[in-house]
This record gives structure tokens, C-alpha cells and sequence, in this order.
């Protein structure tokens, strides 16, 4: 059990050490059938369960993303509260499409959405 939360949170902190630009993984062929958006950010606490997971789903599934740790910049702290109206995370931007404080099933519901209404199903 041990194990498994420090290599948690171990991953998270190369994620947040890497996340400065835009992150890319190598799970390319499952996004042939998931949509495409132009730009995604992912507002997240460092050590949250959920942005973890958040993050674990988007890798999975091949998808490009910026992090923004908002316990680190304030300005970003206030752009997620604007953006969801609240204050708790993860809170994600697709292309203008907000989905605030969720879990991998939310995120994956919520990404089937934008796919279907995108046109290419």
C-alpha cells in the first residue's frame, strides 16, 4: 500500500516537473476515435486524488494537454474559479468547454459528449 501511494505521488510530481509546456504521450493509437480539440488545460491541486486520476485517463487515451497547478499561481487559482464557479479540483477547459470537480468516469462521460457533438461519429 505504501508502495503504491508513493509511486503515485511520485508520478504527479514528474507530471507537474514536465506539465510546464504541453504534455504528449505515446498512447497514439487510441485517438483515432476520440475527439480532437485544439487546446485542453487541466486545472489541478498537486496530490489530489482525482487530478491524478484526471490526468491517468488523458495519458490513457493519447490526449495533449497543459497542467495548471493553481496552489502555485494564484492567477490561475482565480482564472478556475471563474471559468467553474467553484473552487475544488480538477476543473478541465476543452476548447471552451468547462467540466469542473469530476472523476475519471465524469471525464470519460464528458469527453463522449464532445465527440458526439463535434461531428465525427
Amino acid at each position: 500500500m505504501k508502495s503504491t501511494v508513493v509511486s503515485r505521488l511520485s508520478a504527479m510530481i514528474d507530471r507537474l516537473t514536465v506539465s510546464k509546456g504541453q504534455r504528449t504521450t505515446h498512447h497514439e493509437k487510441q485517438t483515432s476515435t476520440m475527439h480532437q480539440p485544439q487546446h485542453v488545460r487541466l486545472f489541478i491541486k498537486p496530490f489530489c486524488g482525482w487530478c491524478s486520476q484526471a490526468m491517468d485517463w488523458l495519458d490513457d487515451h493519447g490526449i495533449k494537454y497543459e497542467v495548471i497547478d493553481v496552489i502555485s499561481d494564484e492567477k490561475a487559482y482565480d482564472e478556475m474559479y471563474r471559468l467553474s464557479g467553484q473552487t475544488l479540483a480538477p476543473v478541465i477547459d476543452v476548447d471552451g468547454e468547462i467540466l469542473a470537480d469530476f472523476g475519471a468516469r465524469e471525464l470519460g462521460v464528458f469527453w463522449k459528449n464532445l465527440h458526439t457533438s463535434d461531428g465525427n461519429c
